[in-house]
């Protein structure tokens, strides 16, 4: 006799799909909303089960989808290359649409703006990304690109490519940005060295470098906010 019934067995108000159609997302817990995204579990197990297993296969639960790796998530047992896959990419949607959310307030002339438009992006990356960000002369974003993947605890970028990415978009400012994977945001002594530098180089060429901000673990470190950076 079985003790478990499958999902097609289940009564179809119980069904997370189902569920979803007739009451809306909102409704659905964290494990019926993965179910949703990989549709089926492994074998004898449902995915609402499966789900349960990957929101437990780490320490942050939604988290995972973002903070694991494609091949730890494929370690799972029931998760192949085409769900881990599927994950990923509802992970990498929860931070785009967290950053889309707050563009129209991302405002030079406001630290903590900036640093929660991009808080989501960067502070689950395991590596030092920089990001220049570049604003045109109403002090509005025109957007940003990655100048610098880093190891676990090292940046490494330099003046040439920041100016010639930010000539090339035209940018009248630019603020740089990158994350410290520790979670903690104090600036080391190379930050603020290579934050020297190139202020300096900005001030030659005529495009301002007016904040280096580094994302921790919901918190960050503003150069101009600490008088820095003036």
């Amino acid at each position: 006799m079985k003790n478990h019934l499958t999902m097609k067995e289940l009564p179809s108000q119980d069904r997370p799909y189902e569920k979803c159609m007739q009451y809306g997302p909102g409704v659905l817990s964290d494990s019926e909303l993965i179910s949703v995204i990989i549709r089926t579990g492994s074998s004898g197990e449902k995915s609402t089960d499966l789900a349960g297993r990957i929101l437990s296969a780490g320490p942050d639960g939604l988290l995972n989808l973002i903070r694991m790796s494609l091949e730890d998530l494929m370690k799972i047992h029931g998760v192949g290359r085409v769900k881990a896959v599927q994950l990923k990419c509802a992970g990498e949607l929860a931070k785009r649409i967290a950053s889309c959310r707050r563009a129209a307030d991302c405002v030079m002339g406001n630290p903590k703006d900036i640093a929660m438009f991009y808080m989501e992006r960067m502070r689950h990356e395991e590596k030092e990304n920089l990001i220049l960000a570049m604003f045109d002369r109403k002090n509005m974003l025109l957007g940003d690109e990655l100048i610098s993947l880093g190891t676990s605890n090292a940046s490494l970028v330099t003046p040439q490519e920041v100016f010639k990415t930010a000539l090339k978009n035209k940018a009248e400012y630019i603020v740089l940005l990158h994350n410290h994977p520790s979670g903690i945001p104090e600036p080391s002594g190379e930050d603020i060295r290579v934050t020297a530098r190139i202020r300096e180089c900005g001030e030659l060429i005529g495009i301002p470098l007016m904040d280096h901000i580094i994302i921790g673990d919901n918190c960050y470190f503003s150069f101009r906010e600490q008088n820095i950076l003036m």
